[in-house]
């Protein structure tokens, strides 16, 4: 490690974590995710799904074979991390070449976490609110309904609460949450457990609960409303998924984050399948559809026990700190480290990042019309190339070869030291751009619109298959020295 230091690399986040650094277990894993299966919008998908026109069964099946499909992209995505030691901007690196990498990191961790960052701590806030309102009606009532800046004072001071809490996880790092996971893990099981129960019996059992039809006619093909879900699924997924090394560099062995993250993930959402579907139909034979984007807190918010309200939708704040803290502000925090080794560490990155994300004040994003969140989901579809193209260049193009003496090269003198990693890679920046522009040409161009609701699927694998036809009809390197 004091080689690289000597190179220019001072900041210890981007450096290889050695053995002794590592802490994760198959268990960390585990309960990492299992905090981030368990929010609000994974449940009003779940809505979604079943307006589809699937069976419950079937909605069950897809969403299953999404975490499924998931698990193995995190753990393949992961192994470059837990095997050189490396974050996820060195992976970039390794992929797009120390300037390409540049932009295709500033637009995960730069753009989109810090953006997701602000709105899911508004929708946090939002319940929050409600939340203090149940305790304290006159909470409600602070400010006389004035606005401030566009937002109300009580939700407002809410916001101000939940993103301090999201902000103390995210300054902790993996080591606080890993120990905030570890306790909302079983609290998780113990409460969504409770309101299967509650959603059985609300239901009428589940003879009635499978038999329901959400949608009297079926609005997609079967097998076609398996890949949406699928895409789905994997569009939650997506920022994370990239980003994973963050986590896996911290992985004690590869056996550590196989276990933990295909076990983790497809058990997770095997039981958040069965939870979930069960819980939206119950509800829904009990009070109808979810009126609002909320989903299942739409039913919480009409049960008769206030003590039951307060604990269901607590749980449920604390899971969006979890998937907060996991997709958004920990990756935004290494982004910015990454961009800016020199005056960044992870901590001022964290501090950077909140403190942006409410400069940008996102209630105006939930309030304001739907172009911010096309912008953010055009931002989503690129993730999908992005992962294809860094599956592809490590397994059949570097043969999960990283020479990391190249990788971490000389900053000081990168115009006399050659690197293979210096520069550009071209061919990867044509296929990330051909998969995005297929997986957004549904957008615009109407007989390709299924390409829009599968737009991971179709980025992903178009891009990698792009970028290995590009490797192989040229026989020049990969990188372009810049």
């Amino acid at each position: 490690m004091d080689t690289y230091r000597k190179r220019g690399y001072e900041n210890e986040d981007v450096l290889p974590k050695t053995q002794d650094k590592r802490n994760m277990g198959p268990m960390n894993f585990f309960t990492l995710w299992m905090g981030s299966i368990h929010n609000i919008p994974n449940y009003a998908a779940v809505v979604g799904y079943l307006l589809l026109g699937l069976s419950p069964l079937n909605t069950m099946l897809a969403v299953l074979l999404g975490g499924t499909v998931v698990a193995f992209f995190l753990y393949f995505n992961g192994r470059p991390g837990t095997k050189y030691g490396i974050p996820f901007s060195m992976q970039l690196r390794s992929t797009y070449g120390s300037k390409g990498a540049k932009l295709p990191g500033f637009l995960r961790g730069g753009v989109a976490a810090i953006a997701w960052f602000g709105v899911q701590t508004y929708v946090g806030a939002a319940a929050l609110t409600i939340l203090i309102g149940k305790i304290w009606p006159a909470y409600l009532q602070i400010g006389a309904g004035n606005d401030i800046l566009g937002i109300s004072v009580p939700e407002l001071i809410s916001f101000v609460l939940f993103w301090a809490a999201n902000m103390a996880i995210g300054l902790g790092g993996g080591g606080i949450l890993n120990k905030f996971t570890a306790v909302l893990s079983p609290i998780i099981y113990i409460v969504f457990g409770g309101m299967t129960i509650w959603a059985i019996n609300a239901g009428g059992g589940l003879g009635a609960i499978f038999s329901y039809e959400m949608s009297q006619t079926p609005s997609v093909n079967p097998v076609f409303g398996y890949l949406i879900i699928i895409a789905s699924v994997l569009a939650v997924w997506a920022a994370p998924g990239v980003s994973v090394g963050d986590f896996t560099q911290n992985a004690k062995s590869q056996k550590a984050q196989a276990v933990g993250q295909i076990g983790s993930l497809v058990f997770g959402y095997l039981v958040f399948a069965i939870m979930a579907v069960v819980i939206v139909i119950g509800g829904t034979i009990r009070y109808g559809e979810p009126t609002s984007g909320n989903g299942v807190l739409d039913f919480i918010n009409q049960w008769d026990s206030l003590p039951a309200i307060l604990l269901a939708t607590l749980v449920f704040l604390m899971t969006t700190i979890s998937t907060n803290a996991t997709g958004n502000i920990i990756p935004a925090a290494y982004q910015l480290t990454a961009l800016f080794p020199k005056f960044v560490n992870y901590r001022k990155g964290v501090m950077i990042a909140g403190i942006i994300s409410v400069l940008i004040m996102p209630w105006r994003f939930m309030s304001g019309g739907s172009g911010i969140i096309v912008f953010l989901n055009a931002i989503g579809a690129l993730l999908g190339p992005i992962a294809g193209v860094m599956i592809a260049h490590y397994y059949f193009v570097q043969k999960q070869v990283i020479d990391l003496d190249q990788l971490y090269y000389d900053v000081h003198n990168q115009g006399k030291q050659k690197s293979a990693y210096n520069g550009i890679n071209y061919k990867a920046y044509a296929a990330t751009l051909a998969g995005l522009s297929l997986a957004l040409s549904g957008q615009f161009i109407p007989v390709l619109s299924f390409m829009s609701d599968i737009a991971w699927i179709a980025g992903f694998m178009s891009a990698f298959a792009l970028y290995l036809a590009l490797i192989k009809a040229s026989s020049k390197k990969a990188f372009a020295d810049n």
